[in-house]
C-alpha cells in the first residue's frame, strides 16, 4: 500500500546522519548546503526538519538544493508549498514547474519504488491544473491532456485519486468506463470514488442488483467519512438515495456493506495530503 511505501520513505530519510549542532542548539557551521558539505539526500532529510519544525522559510533552501539535485520528493514538497501557500506566496505555475520535474525525471519510474507515492501524486496535481488551466501563464485548460496525465497515473501507478479523476472525467459521456475507475479507486479505500460509485451504479438502469450495488457503496462511503466538513456532501448523497430505495434495496444494501466492511476495514487510500517527508 501506498502508506507503507510512504513509512519506508520516513524511515531511511530519518536513518541518514543527522546535521550537526552547536552545544546551544544553533546549526553547527558544516550545515552549509553545499556539494562539499551536504548531499542531496542530507538536504531533504534537513529541509524536512526545518519544514516540520515550522521553519517553512529555512526549508526553503534545503528543499531546493535537494530538488536541483535529483531528489523528486523534494520537488514534490515544493510543488505543494507553492500550490497552497504554505510558507512562500501561492504560485501555481511555480507548482506547476515543481511538479513537472518530477514527472520529466520519474515519470517511467518503479511503481513499487519509495518515490512512487509523491511521483503518481504529482501527476495527479499536474492532471488537475490542466483541467482548468493557470490564469496568466502558458498551461491552458485541456482535458484531453489532463485525461491522458491521469491514466498514466492511474494505470501505471495504480493511484487512487487518479482512477477517481477519470470516473469523473467519464461520468460525463461513458458510465461504464466511469464506474470501472470509480471501482479500482473505492476497493482501494477512496471515500469520494466509494461515493460516486454507488450513485452511478444506483442510476445505471432499473436492475435491483445495481441499486443495492449503488447503494452499498454509498453506505460504505459514509461510514468513512465520519464527521470531517470536507465530506458532508458524502452523507448527503447517501441520504438521498437512501430516501430513493425501497426497503428491500435497503435492507440487502446494509448486509452487503456491513460485509465489506468486516473484510477491509475502515482504511482510507493514500491521498496527497497524507505523504510526508520526514
Amino acid at each position: 500500500m501506498r502508506s507503507m511505501q510512504c513509512l519506508v520513505v520516513l524511515g531511511l530519510y530519518l536513518a541518514l546522519p543527522a546535521p550537526a549542532f552547536a552545544f546551544d542548539g544553533t546549526p553547527a557551521r558544516n550545515e552549509q548546503i553545499t556539494p562539499e558539505k551536504m548531499t542531496a539526500s542530507e538536504a531533504l532529510r534537513l529541509g524536512a526538519k526545518k519544514y516540520y519544525a515550522g521553519d517553512k522559510r529555512a526549508a526553503l533552501d534545503s528543499l531546493r538544493y535537494a530538488a536541483e539535485n535529483g531528489q523528486p520528493m523534494a520537488a514534490w514538497k515544493l510543488g505543494r508549498m507553492y500550490a497552497e501557500g504554505d510558507g512562500v506566496t501561492e504560485d501555481d505555475f511555480k507548482a506547476f514547474e515543481y511538479y513537472s520535474q518530477v514527472v520529466s525525471l520519474h515519470g517511467e519510474d518503479s511503481p513499487s519504488s519509495p518515490q512512487a507515492p509523491f511521483v503518481a501524486s504529482a501527476f495527479v496535481a499536474l492532471g488537475n491544473y490542466y483541467l482548468t488551466g493557470i490564469k496568466n501563464s502558458s498551461v491552458k485548460a485541456n482535458q484531453a491532456r489532463a485525461r491522458q496525465i491521469f491514466t498514466h497515473a492511474a494505470s501505471y501507478y495504480g493511484d487512487a485519486e487518479a482512477q477517481y479523476a477519470l470516473g469523473r472525467l467519464y461520468r460525463q459521456n461513458n458510465e461504464l468506463l466511469a464506474v470501472r475507475w470509480f471501482n479500482l479507486a473505492a476497493i482501494k479505500g477512496h471515500v469520494g470514488a466509494q461515493a460516486l460509485l454507488g450513485e452511478t451504479l444506483f442510476n445505471l438502469g432499473s436492475a435491483e442488483g445495481n441499486r443495492e450495488r449503488g447503494l452499498m457503496w454509498l453506505t460504505i462511503a459514509r461510514s468513512h467519512a465520519g464527521l470531517d466538513p470536507e465530506t458532508r456532501w458524502v452523507v448527503d448523497l447517501q441520504e438521498q438515495y437512501f430516501a430513493l430505495a425501497d426497503e428491500d434495496v435497503r435492507r440487502v444494501a446494509a448486509k452487503k456493506a456491513e460485509a465489506w466492511i468486516a473484510r477491509n476495514g475502515t482504511a482510507t487510500a493514500t491521498t496527497a495530503s497524507s505523504l510526508q517527508l520526514q
